[in-house]
């Protein structure tokens, strides 16, 4: 149980590195941007969307409960399905050549891909308000009958 532990920590620490060099290439991609209108509206939007999701994610493995933890994931995972939209639009605008940011691109899939794969996993481990029991020490040894009375008396 533990070595699986280390190796969510390692998994964990690996995609957070991930997502602080793809923000430092966002902040590169930036910084080639025109110092035109158009090009400092798309850096101010893209520079929020792109370097976002690392403390994002960093927040969301120190959550203190399950539905903060898939709150914060899932804000990572809009900030990043944000990203390709700024590209298309640079690459549309004639602003950076669509090859220059092609890598970029290919990233920002990857990690959506498996930002969203750890957010489904997530909410498919939430525990539901049905499926939990009250606890009983085992010292009572009860038979279910014994132990749906219980409930029972404690529900109403």
């Amino acid at each position: 149980m533990q070595k699986e532990g280390r190796e969510s920590e390692r998994k964990g620490a690996d995609i957070e590195e991930r997502l602080l060099e793809f923000a430092v290439r966002v902040g590169k991609a930036i910084d080639a941007l025109p110092n035109t209108r158009l090009g400092r509206h798309i850096a101010a939007q893209f520079v929020r969307s792109g370097t976002s999701p690392a403390p994002n994610y960093a927040e969301a493995c120190a959550a203190e409960s399950k539905t903060d933890f898939i709150h914060e994931f899932a804000i990572v995972s809009k900030e990043l399905r944000e990203i390709p939209v700024w590209i298309r639009l640079i690459v549309k605008s004639e602003l950076i050549p669509e090859q220059r940011l092609e890598l970029l691109r290919d990233e920002c899939d990857q990690l959506c891909k498996i930002i969203a794969k750890s957010l489904v996993t997530a909410k498919s481990n939430q525990i539901r308000p049905e499926q939990t029991r009250i606890p009983i020490p085992d010292y009572f040894a009860i038979s279910n009958l014994h132990y749906s009375l219980i409930i029972l008396f404690l529900a109403a």
